[in-house]
């Protein structure tokens, strides 16, 4: 006849089989995130508390299933009893600590340094000049004396080398890949795209896990040492690449590019949800392609007006720049020479956003949803940067 455990014992080596169930979001156990609440078993029953960040999570089954699974494997409990319920918000805050420390400690070695800040420049669709302020905002950077790391991780539509004037081949030193360099006043502009690795014209017909995969190299098997900043210029939408990098660079910051229309807010908002959705945290928004103004000094707002104040508000973060309109913003992306490198309205706006980037960040949001992603980001995350 097995030895009977008493009641408490066995209390406790429940508790620790249920570290077996994994939040599917967050990738760490329900004991650790401090979902587990009360626990007590009598006569071959037991009974436990599960708090969810959310009562309505769609996970909920899935938790609930795992949890009576592993403990009816518990020599002892014949019967479970599971009441499911809602953190606090002071727990919910906590578990938020725990994930994002996970995240951050499970994180891939890369050579970025850990002081480095890395802004990922989204927008929710093409069009709207999304790649001309990855660029032109580097070059500000620069001439304030920083060296900026630029990825080009838009594989299907890279355009960066052509708008910094830039070409491959890609070396390689101590088998690691060496990006592009280019001088830029004080400062210095390192540069990594697929477009130094293929024709510009050629079709990249990858998707998935060789898309993830190829952004992934460039993290980590890339030379990025040295570097004050790093602006990765996202492909639009919300698709691998926008998910891969929540993985690989939890740190990351999301500037979301937008312009005045009401239609072209509307779609940057799911990136902001995909932001929220992946623990990413959101620096602000800029407004491209604003009012422009003519040679007489009139001022028209030729793709409306207020998109980007209205996303920004959604978000409930601050709207960063509003980048007038500017026919030599397109022409200098033409010739690989960026306008921030000039002296012009559109240079000072440029000069403007890369000081406020350097100078702080807005305060995070709240979030809402099912996991501890969908629901919050971390104060802490503004004091860890």
């Amino acid at each position: 006849m097995p030895e009977q455990r008493p009641p408490a014992d066995l209390a406790s080596a429940l508790r620790e089989r249920l570290r077996s169930v994994i939040d599917p979001e967050l990738g760490l156990d329900i004991v650790e995130l401090g979902m587990v609440g009360t626990i007590a078993v009598s006569d071959g029953r037991a009974a436990i508390e599960i708090a969810l960040t959310t009562a309505a999570c769609p996970l909920r089954g899935q938790i609930e299933r795992d949890a009576r699974q592993a403990a009816l494997s518990l020599d002892g409990i014949v019967e479970v009893d599971i009441t499911m319920g809602q953190l606090s918000p002071e727990a919910k805050a906590v578990l938020m600590d725990r994930a994002r420390s996970a995240a951050q400690r499970d994180a891939p070695a890369t050579s970025i340094p850990s002081a480095a800040r890395i802004f990922g420049i989204a927008s929710g669709k093409g069009g709207v000049g999304k790649s001309s302020v990855t660029t032109n905002l580097a070059v500000a950077l620069a001439r304030a004396g920083h060296v900026v790391g630029v990825l080009d991780a838009d594989i299907w539509g890279f355009s960066i080398p052509r708008l910094l004037g830039v070409d491959g081949p890609v070396e390689a030193k101590d088998k690691k890949m060496v990006p592009k360099s280019l001088a830029v006043g004080s400062g210095e502009v390192r540069v990594l795209s697929m477009g130094f690795l293929a024709e510009e014209d050629t079709a990249i017909m990858w998707r998935g896990l060789i898309l993830s995969r190829a952004v992934q190299q460039f993290i980590e098997d890339a030379d990025w040492s040295g570097i004050d900043h790093l602006l990765i210029d996202l492909p639009p939408g919300t698709g691998d690449i926008q998910m891969s990098l929540a993985r690989l660079l939890p740190r990351t910051e999301l500037v979301l590019v937008t312009t005045p229309a009401v239609a072209a807010q509307n779609v940057a908002a799911r990136a902001g949800d995909m932001a929220r959705r992946g623990s990413i945290r959101v620096a602000g928004v800029v407004e491209n392609m604003s009012a422009f103004t003519c040679d007489h000094g009139s001022t028209y707002a030729l793709f409306g007006e207020g998109g980007g104040q209205r996303l920004a508000d959604s978000l409930g973060v601050a709207l960063l720049a509003q980048i007038p309109l500017d026919p030599a913003l397109a022409a200098g992306g033409d010739v690989g020479q960026p306008v921030a490198g000039g002296d012009s309205p559109v240079a000072g706006a440029f000069s403007a956003l890369a000081g406020r980037l350097i100078d702080g960040s807005p305060d995070p949001i709240e979030m809402t949803g099912c996991s501890a992603r969908l629901l919050e980001l971390l104060d802490q995350a503004v004091a860890d940067g």
